[in-house]
């Protein structure tokens, strides 16, 4: 006789139980996310460090340098930390609704095989660089982490240090040939440029895994102290946290970000390595430290306007970043737009921001009508199936 499937002990987070400082995190985090990206919508120029173009004018490179030091490694290992800490969270609501680990396994899994399904349409339709894919399958491997004790979880974070050093070593160091820094950017053919995506996104994905691991791990050791729930409970350590970790990023994101603005040339090919593990190291110290700082401003910010805002976009993050990539796509993409051919690293700052003003915006409407985002809809009837309201 077949075994029943297993089902959630409960639904997912309702509007009352969720904290407002992860939120508030997610929210803040997709502009950093839209400056990281929108620069690998440009193309028909010569390409330099990380993928972006070199440029000869002085307000683009001065982009390219804030960009470089705050930005770039910097956002997604924020992200990463979260989806950590949310998978803890997620899984002491089932378990304190008297889930067993098997039923909380099950869970897990029908999320994140949803998140790569989403990250495999977001790649196939819109962006070759998407992370849904690869956060989908790193969750598959944390969440079998969960009973780890945490000498084992900080053990294992310094281990995984050795795979994000070495991919991130080299990525986008030397100047890449043609005239754009990712797969498809510049096809002006839809289909070819949805076949370029699938070419880069396929291998790509379980590759970045890696050097994704790491900042899960340790937002799996956050969560259990609830350092982003609780912040008044650990001040001292979330001040110590924000202050060395933002601190590390800037000089550490310095060397590269001015190679990257073309302000100073590296001489050699060990130079060169040396700055793009400098850079990829102390990226995951700033995507921590800018938690830890999003978590102590998050009492200030909870009665304030802005601070609600943010926190609905950050409920909707999932939606948030898709809307990026379409409109992106809408204005930036050759078979559409076509801007991405004539702005530089300044003008799509300026498109990447106002992107991101603008699902801040509609977050904050579909919070007044207590609307959900389209994306977190689809997601949770794939996670927890039709539940009665």
């Amino acid at each position: 006789m077949a075994s029943p499937r297993l089902a959630p002990r409960r639904g997912p987070v309702t509007a009352a139980e969720r904290s407002f400082a992860p939120d508030l995190a997610r929210g803040a985090m997709l502009l950093l996310i839209a400056l990281a990206n929108s620069p690998l919508f440009l193309y028909g120029r010569p390409v330099g460090r990380r993928s972006h173009l070199a440029e000869s004018g002085v307000l683009d490179r001065a982009v390219t340098f804030l960009v470089g030091t705050f930005v770039d490694g910097r956002a997604y290992p924020l992200f990463a930390f979260l989806l950590g800490y949310g998978i803890v969270r997620l899984a002491d609501r089932q378990v304190a609704a008297g889930a067993t680990i098997a039923d909380v396994g099950a869970v897990l899994r029908r999320r994140h095989i949803a998140l790569v399904a989403f990250g495999f349409l977001h790649a196939l339709l819109l962006f070759s660089g998407d992370i849904l894919g690869t956060y989908g399958l790193a969750g598959l491997v944390v969440f079998t982490l969960l009973g780890a004790s945490d000498r084992r979880l900080l053990a294992l974070t310094a281990a995984l240090l050795v795979p994000v050093i070495a991919l991130g070593t080299g990525y986008g160091l030397a100047p890449l040939p043609g005239d754009t820094g990712y797969p498809g950017m510049a096809e002006a053919n839809p289909v070819g440029a949805l076949l370029a995506r699938m070419a880069n996104w396929l291998p790509a994905t379980p590759i970045s895994v890696l050097a994704t691991l790491a900042p899960i791990v340790l937002g799996v050791w956050a969560a259990r102290r609830r350092l982003l729930d609780e912040p008044e409970r650990h001040l001292a350590l979330l001040r110590r946290t924000a202050v060395v970790g933002i601190t590390v990023a800037v000089l550490g994101g310095l060397p590269l970000a001015l190679v990257m603005a073309g302000v100073w040339t590296s001489t050699s090919f060990a130079g060169d390595l040396t700055l793009g593990a400098l850079h990829t190291l102390t990226g995951l110290a700033g995507g921590v430290g800018y938690a830890a700082a999003i978590s102590l401003l998050a009492g200030g910010f909870r009665r304030r306007r802005i601070g609600a805002a943010l926190a609905a976009c950050g409920q909707r993050s999932l939606s948030c970043y898709l809307a990026q990539s379409v409109v992106f796509v809408t204005l930036l993409a050759p078979y559409a737009g076509g801007l991405g051919g004539r702005l530089g690293s300044a003008g799509v700052a300026v498109v990447a921001i106002a992107t991101w003003a603008a699902t801040v915006v509609v977050a904050e409407v579909f919070q007044r009508h207590g609307w959900r985002g389209p994306a977190e809809i689809a997601l949770r009837r794939l996670t927890y199936g039709r539940r009665p309201r």
